[in-house]
């Protein structure tokens, strides 16, 4: 009996064991199924599709694919309350103005680059084949995206991402071939155009507030600037006071990315323009050249990532100055011109095709946005990168939004004349990579 009690001890004693060692193990399984998925993400690219044909190493993580439906979901509710708010506005002739509120505020609490970063995760993960067109027709569905126009099959592209700064198929944006026009560098809506004349050189947000051009470009930009007259802007053909909006508390300035300068008493030079080109979460996401152009200096500022639809754009000062953004500067025939891609909330990611190396929306150091911009100039390198009308420059992992600034021909009497540059676009109008924003004609 004694023999058979120990016996039975023994064995109770090895399965305890055999259990013990099975859970000192599992987080070896954990830490494999985490470096699987970093390594799933890991291989997404922004350069299209290629990995319908790996069937074997994709790796599927059905918690990731849930999350990334809810958020379409979401996304698309959202935009639809916001369109009919929009419209029921626009239909009764109310024009937007600027008003900040309780919501805008509390956004500057959020970890919204932390949250962007997450975002471009999920969207990273690799979908099973048969997944993949169920998904992005979802998403087409939902954001008024051509999907005939997908230079692949909707099976190679393998995550989200890859769908969301896809080519084109040869022929679908045609490049305007006059040389008297500047082209759209995106797809998009317009929000604002105009030329700048008033000193300080302000760029309407909304109704009641404006923001400066040198702020958005970086205190080292080489904007043409003289001493002149403080007379008014003309802003798509309306009228703005900036009035007591443009003074700035000392909370707003400390916390500013950069730091908000103040209005200048110098004046642009003449024939100094601007256009703002929205981007929907549905758009080809890929920005191109819009004239030919040498470009001479890059300027990468980590700012926030604060949304940029309607309902931000009127209640959050500085929108575009708060934001993370890329500024491309050089010279074209007519002189200065200035491209500002400017990040949001999950579009964290600007990618630059002439500057593969640069990565945005990285881990801060600091709390404070107030560290001054990346630069680099790329004229000490040679001469320059030199682009054609409608290269490729870089893309958006969603949508956003496109700053342009350029000089174009104007003459030097008072009067226009037929020869000088006149936009020929609307506000609101939709407008496609590759259209004419604006003409002029040779003298």
């Amino acid at each position: 009996m004694k023999f058979r009690a120990a016996t039975q001890r023994l064995l109770l004693f090895a399965q305890a064991a055999r259990h013990a060692r099975n859970f000192h193990q599992q987080p070896r399984h954990f830490s494999t199924f985490f470096r699987k998925v970093q390594s799933s993400a890991a291989r997404a690219s922004i350069n299209g599709g290629g990995g319908g044909g790996r069937r074997g190493n994709s790796f599927f993580v059905p918690g990731a694919t849930v999350g990334t439906v809810l958020m379409l979901g979401a996304l698309h509710a959202r935009r639809l309350y916001d369109d009919k708010k929009i419209e029921e506005a626009r239909e009764k002739g109310i024009e937007l103005e600027f008003h900040p509120d309780v919501k805008a505020t509390f956004l500057s609490f959020l970890p919204l680059r932390t949250i962007s970063r997450f975002w471009g995760f999920l969207t990273s993960v690799e979908y099973p084949i048969w997944l993949r067109p169920h998904v992005y027709k979802a998403w087409a569905r939902a954001f008024d995206s051509n999907l005939e126009e997908a230079a692949l099959p909707l099976e190679e592209y393998a995550s989200l991402r890859h769908f969301f700064v896809r080519t084109l198929k040869e022929g679908c944006r045609p490049i305007d071939s006059d040389p008297c026009c500047l082209i759209s560098p995106v797809d998009g809506t317009v929000l604002r155009f105009g030329e700048l004349k008033e000193a300080g050189v302000m760029i309407e947000q909304v109704k009641g507030f404006s923001y400066s051009v040198s702020s958005l470009l970086g205190a080292k930009s080489f904007l043409p600037m003289t001493a002149g007259e403080n007379i008014q802007q003309e802003s798509g053909g309306e009228d703005k006071s900036m009035g007591d909006e443009t003074q700035k508390s000392w909370w707003r300035v400390s916390l500013a990315s950069p730091k908000v300068r103040g209005i200048s008493p110098e004046s642009p030079m003449k024939g100094l323009f601007y256009c703002v080109i929205y981007l929907k979460p549905g758009d080809y996401h890929r920005i191109h050249s819009p004239v030919d152009w040498n470009v001479l200096v890059r300027r990468h500022f980590s700012g926030r990532l604060y949304p940029l639809n309607e309902r931000s754009m009127r209640t959050i000062r500085n929108l575009y100055v708060e934001n993370e953004r890329v500024v491309l500067e050089g010279q074209w025939q007519e002189g200065y011109m200035a491209m500002a891609a400017i990040g949001a909330t999950n579009i964290g990611s600007i990618e630059l095709f002439v500057e593969p190396t640069l990565h945005t929306n990285r881990p801060r150091k600091k709390l404070l946005h107030s560290e001054p911009p990346e630069e680099r100039a790329y004229e000490p390198e040679g001469n320059g990168i030199m682009l054609k009308k409608g290269d490729e420059v870089g893309a958006f992992n969603m949508g956003s939004t496109v700053v342009l600034v350029f000089q174009a021909p104007v003459s030097s009497a008072n009067e226009r004349m037929p020869s000088d540059f006149k936009f020929c676009i609307e506000r609101g109008d939709r407008i496609r990579m590759g259209e004419a924003l604006g003409r002029w004609h040779d003298a």
